[in-house]
């Protein structure tokens, strides 16, 4: 459930709102952007604002040197003030501009000391700053003292230096509007002669504590985080791995999770995808808090990693503390002991918190780096995936408490989870391998170069990697008059459109150097198309019958295997032509082709005109008694010749195609005076263009222009 809007203004608890007089002669405002640059400009605003309100006279320059040098230059109390303002208003400005997202806007307002609405004394002079941003439903939570939750990280510290720097603060909830406001008294600001200098001290370092803490903190011994935090970390770790597919990048993250949140050090050995026996696992990622020693640590590992037993689900064992590897003086808590602290009876599946490894039950001491004695705790957990092991993941803490029992079963969820993201990744990096060796052997490596004709293609698969439906082949027939070329487009996408892409364009370059023209090509991969198709639907009929009696047929009922009701497409529609350049000073090419429903070409005069130049006719693979015929024009010098697959002609935004209302005609006519190239170059961002997403269809466009 979202926040609960508040319809009328409500304040922060830290502090009850003070009626805030409004003077536009003190009182300075402006809006800036929610970007990286409003923390800079907000900073050199409110400089400028105080510097310009002591010219005024409206802020003394000191109460204490009276112009006459007393104090040293820089210290002045409009200085301090400064100082103060500037760190608040940059916090929360950079707070705003990274949760909020909106524009910010900044108030400067310097109230006169007045009598206080309470009843109780004269409030002083004050100067009063308000952040707003329009994203009034995001709560900020703090404790009852304006305290920011214990565990702040270090970038979520800007309500701590508030409440230690002003005197009062608090938060205003408006219909889409949300301030944060502070309070900085002008008065007591000053260390002048003969004044103490404890409040400025006090401020200076608590400021300094929450701006740069002195160690970073770790939650592996916090019981209130493992209680409510642990779910949520295994959910968002889920999220983050999830969407890796590289098995090294989820070796590294896993590490960056744990470290140093549930432990100093971590590494991860992956196993060869192929196992064949003596095949050592590789150390993929080692990853320690401190940066420094992850090189040799990494050396360590790498002589002697853990031999773990093959089981079926995985889970963590106990392991010896890796030789040769100590902890720093004074992180360890003996001097050469061992941990027997959560010894326990030997688990018989090794996944028990008081499981003991072959190798050894206890972490042992070794020799730490500067020399001395050092010890921990190491854990490691077998990466099993469908009941597949992927590679072991090992941690270790110092010292000899040993690693809790709801530590271990929060490091084996999170084992789970990484096994089963490299075991997706392994699946995805097999199946693109797969797709671009099939690619490169449905498609040519490149196009034959052709004599008094300029080429150009583009050639872009909607799945990146993976083999789609179009293709396309520029070839040199006998007796080396004529070249061919071919642009197709086979109904469906991935293995099943490859596999027609297999049998066409291998056939086309056969029929095509057996002497047959155009028309008669596309006669015969029809009939060819149509027996294959025959056969593929008589065996998968055998299958069928055969099949009946052990159960229900599989997918949708009647529904053949092999044909284009069963989601294997066998026809095709295909763009064929052959070229062949023609002697004499008036140069030129002839060329005859034909479309079996196929995008028609276009072709461009060098006057602007641009028309078809085939006419439609039926798919290829859908009916046997088909005579296709073909159509022969020549290609004068500067004449284009535009050839592409429905990826550009119905290229989708919204309810509007690329080529509604002949829009890829007038695209081309555009390319007047462009070479081969520019015309390729010129459509395909046209059609990129288009729309706001990018195309989901494979994309193929061939631009051929007579020289």
């Amino acid at each position: 459930m979202g926040p609960i809007p508040i319809p009328r203004e409500s304040l922060h608890r830290s502090a009850p709102e003070v009626p805030l007089r409004q003077d536009a002669r003190s009182t300075s405002r402006t809006s800036l952007p929610g970007n990286p640059l409003a923390p800079s400009a907000a900073r050199r605003f409110v400089r400028a604002t105080l510097a310009d309100w002591t010219s005024q006279g409206k802020l003394a320059t000191c109460t204490f040197c009276r112009g006459d040098g007393g104090c040293a230059p820089g210290r002045h109390s409009t200085d301090l003030l400064a100082d103060d303002a500037v760190v608040i208003v940059s916090e929360l400005v950079t707070n705003a501009v990274v949760h909020a997202g909106t524009t910010v806007e900044l108030l400067c307002r310097h109230e006169t000391a007045a009598e206080d609405p309470s009843g109780t004394g004269e409030e002083p002079a004050a100067l009063v700053l308000e952040i707003s941003d329009h994203h009034p439903a995001r709560a900020i939570q703090s404790d009852a003292r304006g305290q920011a939750p214990s565990g702040t990280p270090e970038y979520g510290r800007g309500l701590q230096l508030v409440a230690s720097l002003a005197e009062r603060w608090g938060i205003t909830y408006r219909p889409g509007l949300k301030t944060v406001w502070a309070r900085l008294p002008l008065e007591g600001r000053e260390a002048g002669p003969g004044q103490p200098a404890e409040p400025a001290l006090r401020r200076g370092l608590r400021a300094a504590e929450i701006l740069a803490p002195s160690s970073r903190r770790s939650v592996r011994d916090d019981p209130d985080w493992i209680g409510r935090g642990a779910l949520s970390f295994l959910a968002e770790a889920s999220e983050l791995l999830a969407g890796q597919l590289d098995e090294d990048l989820i070796a590294a993250l896993a590490g960056q999770l744990l470290v140093p949140r549930l432990a100093d050090w971590c590494a991860v050995w992956l196993d060869a995808e192929s196992a064949q026996a003596g095949t050592a696992p590789r150390l993929a990622r080692v990853w320690h808090a401190d940066e420094s020693r992850t090189g040799e640590l990494r050396a360590v590992l790498e002589k002697d990693p853990p031999r773990l037993p093959d089981l079926p689900r995985g889970g963590p064992v106990r392991v010896p503390w890796p030789g040769g590897w100590g902890v720093e003086d004074g992180e360890g808590s003996g001097a050469g002991g061992t941990d027997t602290s959560e010894a326990g009876p030997e688990n018989e599946t090794g996944a028990g918190p008081g499981a003991e490894s072959e190798a050894g039950a206890e972490p042992g001491a070794g020799v730490g780096a500067d020399g001395g004695p050092g010890e921990g705790s190491a854990l490691a957990c077998r990466l099993v995936a469908n009941g597949r092991a992927l590679g072991t993941l090992m941690l270790g803490r110092p010292g000899r408490t040993g690693v809790p029992d709801d530590v271990t079963a929060l490091v084996e969820d999170f084992a789970r989870r990484v096994a089963l993201a490299i075991g997706a990744a392994r699946r995805y990096t097999r199946q693109v391998t797969i797709s671009r060796v099939l690619q490169r052997g449905l498609l040519p490596s490149q196009v034959a170069r052709i004599p008094g004709v300029a080429s150009s293609l583009v050639y872009e698969p909607s799945d990146e990697g993976l083999a789609g439906g179009d293709f396309y082949d520029v070839f040199p027939c006998p007796p080396g008059d004529r070249w061919c070329f071919m642009l197709g487009d086979v109904q469906g996408s991935g293995p099943e459109a490859a596999v027609v892409t297999g049998l066409a364009r291998p056939w086309l370059r056969l029929l095509a150097r057996e002497g047959y023209r155009v028309g008669a090509v596309l006669d015969r991969l029809n009939r060819l198309l149509l027996d294959d198709a025959t056969e593929a639907a008589e065996s998968a009929s055998l299958m069928v019958a055969a099949a009946a009696a052990a159960g229900p047929p599989l997918g949708r009922p009647g529904a053949v295997p092999g044909t284009a009701e069963s989601g294997q497409p066998r026809f095709l529609s295909l763009l064929y032509g052959e070229l062949m350049p023609l002697p004499g000073e008036g140069g030129g090419v002839r060329c005859t082709l034909a479309s079996a429903g196929h995008p028609l070409p276009l072709l461009l005069r060098p006057d602007g005109t641009v028309r078809p130049a085939a006419e439609p006719q039926l798919l290829l693979g859908v009916f046997e008694n088909v005579a296709y015929e073909s159509r022969t024009f020549h290609l004068e010098p500067g004449d284009t010749l535009l050839c592409v697959t429905d990826g550009v002609t119905e290229r989708r935004s919204g309810s509007r195609m690329f080529d509604d209302g002949d829009g890829l005609a007038r695209a081309l006519a555009e390319c007047v005076g462009l070479s081969a190239q520019g015309v390729a170059d010129r459509i395909r961002r046209a059609v990129h263009d288009f729309g706001d997403t990018p195309p989901g269809d494979d994309l193929a466009l061939l631009v051929l222009q007579a020289e």
